[in-house]
């Protein structure tokens, strides 16, 4: 199922610092105000580059709560995704 490989890529972008850095340089336009912002497209590309499959549809399936589908630990990935800054500091 591809929610598991959104669940998946998020789980190994949250424990590699590496991957992360590479997942934010590539993925996040830092706009006005400190406010970031994350393409889609390059987030679902850069996930293809690591072996993970997966449409803009689903990553907001994932990012945003539907629960119709989603695990309990997957439904936390969109308050992981809020604070992906951890690694920014």
């Amino acid at each position: 199922m591809s929610l598991d490989q959104v669940n998946a890529f998020y789980e190994v972008l949250m424990s590699d610092q590496l991957i992360y850095e590479q997942y934010y340089n590539q993925c996040c336009v830092r706009g006005l105000f400190g406010i970031w912002d994350w393409d889609k497209a390059k987030i679902v590309n850069f996930a293809a580059t690591l072996g993970y499959i997966f449409t803009e549809d689903e990553l907001d399936e994932v990012w945003y709560g539907d629960e119709s589908g989603i695990s309990e630990s997957s439904s936390n990935l969109s308050q992981i995704y809020q604070d992906t800054s951890v690694f920014l500091v």
